[in-house]
C-alpha cells in the first residue's frame, strides 16, 4: 500500500504544476467587452441550432429567450430539430407563430433508433439547411443573456474566428446536488477556457458554440466521428482546429453566459457524466486522453488510499492529508473561475466535497468504458 501512497503523491506534484497552468492561463484570456447597443449595424447572417427531444418543460423559455435578442431579428434564424419527441415539444415551438423560428423533424430524415448519434444528425440536418454564415449551437435546456447573439457575432468578426467556444453556466437551486454539479462544470469551464486559449487541446460545451458553416462543410462535419454517440462539440473543435489552426478561441464574457439547469437525481448526474467520459479514448488529440488519465490515476490513488483505511486507521490519515493538498493546489484557480461566473459563494463547500468528487471521478471514468448509459430516454452502448 506505500508504493500506491507514494505513486500518488508524486502524481500530487503534477497536478500542481497543471493547476497553476490552468490558472494562470485563465487569467491571460483577454476578457472582452459587447458591442455598444449604437454600434455600426452588424452584418453576419446568423442561425441558432436547437436539437430538441422531449423538452416540453424547457423548449418555451429557451427560444423565447433567443426571441428577445438584441440581434438584429432579419439576421437572426433559429432552427429547432425535433429529435423524435413523444411529448408537446413541436407544439410549443409552431406555437410561436415566429417568422424566424423554422422546425424540422428528424423522423423526416432518420427513424428512431437507426442512428448511434441523433443529436449530430440533428446537427448536420439543421447546419444544411441553415441560411446562416455563422452557426450557434445551444441545448433546448439552456437560457441566453441578451447580448449573447451579439457578443458571439462580434466577438466572430473581430477575432476572425471559424470557432468559437463559449461559457455555460450551471444555476443552482441550493441542493448539495446542485453545489456539486455548479462546482464541478465550473472546474470544467475553467480547463476549456484555459486550454482553447493556449491551444493546449480542443474542449467546449455543445450548449455555447459558434463556428462558420463554411469550416463545417471544408471538415466534412461529423464525417469520421459519426460512430461515437458523444462528441458532437469536441470532436468537431478538434477537426476544425486541425483545419484552421490558431482560429478556434474561447469568449470569456458574462454576457456570452448560457444558463442550464442542474439535473435533477443523482442517477442522472451519474449517467450524464459516464456519456461525457465514454468519448475519452475517441480523441485523436493524444494530450486530452493522457491528461484525463493522469487525473483519473490521481483519484484512484486517493480512493484506494481511502478504502483502504477501512482495515488500517492510518490509511484515512494519509488520504486526508494528500486530498487536503489536492484541495490547496485546485482552490486558487477554481475560484477565479467561479467568481468569473458569479458563484464565488460556492467556494465555501468546495473543501467539504472532495471526497465525493474523488469516488464520482473513479466511478464515472470506469464506468463510462464498461457499460452502457441512457441520455434522452435512449440506452446508448459504451
Amino acid at each position: 500500500m506505500m508504493i500506491v501512497f507514494y505513486i500518488t503523491l508524486f502524481l500530487l506534484f503534477g497536478y500542481g504544476w497543471l493547476m497553476e497552468y490552468y490558472r494562470r492561463a485563465w487569467n491571460q484570456i483577454p476578457g472582452w467587452t459587447p458591442p455598444a447597443l449604437d454600434r455600426i449595424a452588424p452584418g453576419t447572417r446568423i442561425s441558432v441550432i436547437i436539437p430538441a427531444r422531449n423538452e416540453e418543460d424547457n423548449i418555451g423559455a429557451c427560444i423565447q429567450s433567443i426571441l428577445q435578442q438584441t440581434y438584429p431579428k432579419d439576421l437572426l434564424e433559429i432552427i429547432v430539430v425535433n429529435d423524435h419527441s413523444s411529448d408537446q415539444t413541436t407544439e410549443i415551438v409552431n406555437g410561436f407563430g415566429s417568422p424566424q423560428i423554422r422546425l424540422l423533424n428528424l423522423e423526416e430524415y432518420i427513424p428512431e433508433g437507426k442512428s448511434r448519434s441523433h443529436k449530430k444528425k440533428a446537427i448536420e440536418i439543421a447546419v444544411t439547411a441553415a441560411s446562416g454564415t455563422l452557426i450557434i449551437t445551444t441545448d433546448a435546456d439552456c437560457r441566453a443573456p441578451s447580448q449573447w447573439i451579439s457578443a458571439m457575432e462580434d466577438y466572430y468578426v473581430s477575432k476572425k474566428a471559424v470557432f468559437i467556444a463559449a461559457p455555460v453556466r450551471i444555476s443552482g437551486n441550493g441542493s448539495l446536488l446542485s453545489v456539486f454539479q455548479s462546482l464541478d462544470f465550473i472546474t470544467l469551464q475553467g480547463i476549456t477556457g484555459a486550454s482553447v486559449f493556449k491551444h493546449l487541446y480542443s474542449m467546449c460545451n455543445g450548449a455555447n458554440l459558434g463556428y462558420e458553416k463554411k469550416a463545417f462543410a471544408e471538415v466534412e462535419g461529423f464525417k469520421g466521428i459519426d460512430a461515437v454517440a458523444s462528441g458532437d462539440d469536441m470532436l468537431l473543435m478538434h477537426k476544425i482546429e486541425r483545419k484552421f489552426p490558431l482560429r478556434t478561441f474561447f469568449l470569456k464574457t458574462r454576457e456570452a453566459i448560457v444558463e442550464t439547469g442542474p439535473v435533477q437525481s443523482w442517477g442522472h448526474f451519474l449517467q450524464q457524466r459516464i456519456r461525457w467520459s465514454s468519448k475519452a479514448d475517441k480523441y485523436d488529440d493524444k494530450k486530452i486522453f493522457f491528461t484525463l488519465l493522469f487525473v483519473y490515476l490521481l483519484n484512484l490513488g486517493l480512493l484506494v488510499l481511502l478504502v483502504a483505511s477501512f482495515w488500517n486507521i492510518a490509511w484515512l490519515y494519509l488520504f486526508g492529508i494528500l486530498t487536503g493538498i489536492k484541495t490547496v493546489l485546485e482552490f486558487s484557480f477554481v475560484r477565479k473561475v467561479a467568481i468569473f461566473f458569479e458563484q464565488g459563494h460556492l467556494m465555501k463547500y468546495f473543501p467539504f466535497l472532495q471526497p465525493l468528487h474523488i469516488v464520482y471521478i473513479v466511478m464515472a471514468g470506469l464506468l463510462g468504458k464498461i457499460m452502457p448509459y441512457r441520455w434522452k430516454d435512449r440506452t446508448i452502448g459504451s
